[in-house]
């Protein structure tokens, strides 16, 4: 099969991603485009796993595919309106992203991809961050433990950071944060911590929007990554 997978820029959800991403394309069979919103391609970076999305792509039809490449036409959508692939996979799929879909907005590479997949009579199954009512545990990126922080004369953690995203006693920079984890290993006193789960809300709005989802023609809505596998 000819595949594209979307991500947009979730976190939650983000990793299970990764992992049935990971699945389908070990299989030979399989061709897998992946596309990077900017945002996504952030986010996949805070949270260290850049680096194995990037490694399941090389050649033709399985090209990783970056927003900020693409300008403002994204030439690579005209693939999806002349119906190339078989099927196109947006997960995790973010509230902004799902609000523009349902609102006919095309005015960005995940977006776009949509739009064309619909008119190329490409299958597209979307896997929304905000689908149900209530609370939902979800997962941070690296954080700075403030009330751990003994503000050090020289601050371990950030002396081993690649990227150099630590301002010692203040902040991570998630936006240079790489999720290498080698500040968490640094620090004698555990003040940088990853994989930490908090309680989020989901929005009404947000909701409805996943909800109005259904009436789209040629997309189907999964509540989980882990479902991808049974609906190729």
């Amino acid at each position: 099969m000819k595949i594209a997978w979307a991500f947009t820029g979730a976190g939650h959800m983000l990793l299970e991603s990764v992992e049935v991403l990971e699945e389908i394309a070990a299989k030979d069979e399989n061709q897998v485009t992946v596309l990077l919103s900017g945002a996504g391609e952030e986010v996949l970076k805070m949270y260290g796993l850049f680096g194995r999305v990037k490694s399941l792509t090389g050649g033709y039809y399985q090209e990783l595919i970056l927003e900020k490449d693409q300008m403002w036409s994204y030439p690579i959508s005209g693939r999806f309106s002349l119906g190339r692939y078989d099927l196109l996979i947006v997960s995790p799929t973010t509230s902004n992203t799902i609000a523009k879909l349902v609102h006919g907005i095309a005015d960005s590479l995940v977006t776009n991809a949509v739009a064309q997949a619909g008119k190329g009579h490409v299958r597209t199954l979307l896997v929304p961050v905000d689908l149900e009512s209530g609370d939902l545990e979800t997962v941070l990126p690296s954080k700075l433990e403030l009330d751990l922080c003994q503000n050090c004369d020289t601050c371990e953690a950030a002396a081993a950071c690649p990227p150099d995203a630590i301002t010692p006693g203040v902040e991570i920079n998630l936006l240079k944060c790489e999720g290498c984890a080698a500040c968490q290993v640094a620090c004698p006193y555990g003040a940088v911590s990853g994989g930490s789960i908090i309680t989020i809300h989901m929005r009404e709005i947000d909701i409805e929007n996943s909800q109005k989802l259904q009436q789209l023609e040629g997309i189907e809505v999964l509540k989980h990554p882990s479902q991808i596998l049974n609906n190729l």
